[in-house]
């Protein structure tokens, strides 16, 4: 017989707690903007202390800062605040893997946006904006994306690197569909030397690629292609076509046409390279790439985050006769490869 303190007894917090959810997130995007987590990296220890540091008021770091205990980015002991190993790593300046630029994206306006109607996107079935096609320039979006999103981008551009063994020296040549910040291009041309790298984006988009090739030193090997990827002359000849998180915005036979494209522009023995949220067939696991189709009804009139079977049938349809899958250490995205038959 269950104990009293034993027996499960419902709870309405769970619904609270959701229902309040974007308080965490202008909290960590507030701590972020005003760097707190540097801060305390820096010494800053308690409220006082931390507030001179960020030029805010100590009362308002207090109450900030005892949020983020709450939710555990940061730890209390004796009225002392000090940094979790997690926001050691990724939210603190002073960190190597820092990831802080990301809420310039995540937390855009623009992403908040699509979501303000959402009843209505159920209804509809897609996103009610006219962008949601993708078949545009939206320069207020993928320009914050590229400024913002390569350093979460770093261990899936090296996974990737080291999963094609391209460090051999031999020369590549390597189109990047959808390039964006370019950091996938760019791995694979630091890497090595005699890779040569087209970027295909929208033109504003492009620019933030060729500042950070010139700032990682391969711009010499570097070239772009403005225009869409399903308009834009790719080129013939590559040894890899990289694909990463483009497909989740399109329907199947969408995604089949660039798919094609891709397979057009490959060599013989050459492969495509694609990098996605990949939920497993109940689409309910693992949680963060099953969530992402929400995001994608929220954002577009017809993406969807694909299962492999999905992708694997899309591929075979594009060309491909086989194509692998790889999860990404430490991220919810998964790598698949499909190499074109000779």
């Amino acid at each position: 017989m269950a104990t009293p303190s034993t027996v499960h007894k419902p709870s309405p917090e769970k619904i609270f707690n959701a229902l309040n959810a974007y308080q965490q997130t202008a909290a960590l995007k507030t701590a972020i903007e005003i760097d707190i987590f540097t801060a305390i990296a820096d010494g800053g220890q308690d409220a006082k202390s931390i507030g001179e540091k960020v030029k805010a008021s100590e009362k308002g770091v207090r109450v900030l800062c005892d949020f983020l205990v709450i939710q555990g980015f940061l730890n209390k002991e004796n009225g002392k605040y000090q940094l979790p190993e997690e926001s050691a790593i990724f939210l603190s300046q002073r960190s190597p893997a820092y990831l802080g630029t990301i809420v310039g994206f995540l937390s855009h306006e623009w992403h908040a946006n699509q979501f303000a109607n959402l009843s209505n996107v159920v209804r509809k079935g897609g996103s009610l904006y006219g962008d949601g096609d993708n078949s545009k320039p939206n320069d207020e979006a993928w320009v914050a994306f590229a400024r913002s999103m390569a350093p979460m981008m770093m261990p899936a551009a090296n996974f990737i690197a080291e999963l094609l063994e391209t460090k051999s020296g031999k020369a590549l040549k390597v189109l990047d569909i959808a390039a964006g910040h370019g950091i996938f291009g760019i791995t694979l041309a630091k890497g090595n030397a005699d890779a040569h790298i087209t970027a295909v984006d929208w033109p504003a988009v492009l620019e933030v690629a060729k500042e950070n090739a010139e700032k990682h030193g391969v711009a010499s090997r570097y070239a772009v292609r403005a225009g869409s990827a399903f308009e834009t002359e790719l080129g013939t000849g590559y040894d890899y076509v990289l694909l990463t998180n483009i497909f989740h915005h399109f329907d199947m036979p969408t995604c089949e046409t660039l798919m094609r494209r891709a397979h057009g522009a490959l060599k013989p023995g050459g492969k495509a390279v694609t990098l996605e949220f990949v939920p497993n067939e109940d689409r309910v696991s693992p949680p963060t790439a099953a969530a992402f189709s929400l995001v994608m009804l929220a954002h577009t009139h017809a993406g969807d985050a694909y299962t492999f079977g999905e992708y694997d049938s899309m591929f075979l349809n594009a060309g491909f006769a086989k194509t692998t899958s790889h999860a990404v250490p430490g991220t919810p995205q998964t790598v698949l490869v499909s190499e074109k038959t000779k």
